[in-house]
């Protein structure tokens, strides 16, 4: 995929997910993700995607990636913890939880 394209299927993604196409913003998002995989935008914007669609094993796989590449991502933090109780794993959920109103300071 060229850059150029990448960069225009990440705004389509992006409309998608806008629109509250959360299952073709994954389609479209996934593939960005596969071509890029170090953009971590795209990658949590794919994990929110298959947060809000409830593709929750898809969405705590992509937001692990992104906290072992940046353990400063407080947003990843905050939805791992919410894609984790929404499985009913409550107590795994916590640490991240914390974590993220540690660096919000909420």
């Amino acid at each position: 995929m060229v850059i150029e394209n990448l960069a225009e299927q990440y705004e389509r993604g992006r409309l998608f997910f806008d629109s509250e196409d959360y299952i073709g913003a994954a389609r479209i998002l996934a593939e960005v993700v596969a071509a890029a995989p170090e953009n971590l935008a795209a990658r949590l914007l794919l994990a929110r995607a298959y947060y809000h669609s409830a593709q929750l094993g898809r969405a705590e796989a992509e937001l692990r990636v992104i906290l072992d590449r940046d353990p400063a991502e407080g947003y990843a933090c905050l939805l791992l913890g919410r894609t984790l109780q929404r499985q009913n794993r409550t107590k795994e959920a916590e640490p991240y939880l914390r974590l993220h109103a540690a660096m919000t300071g909420e």
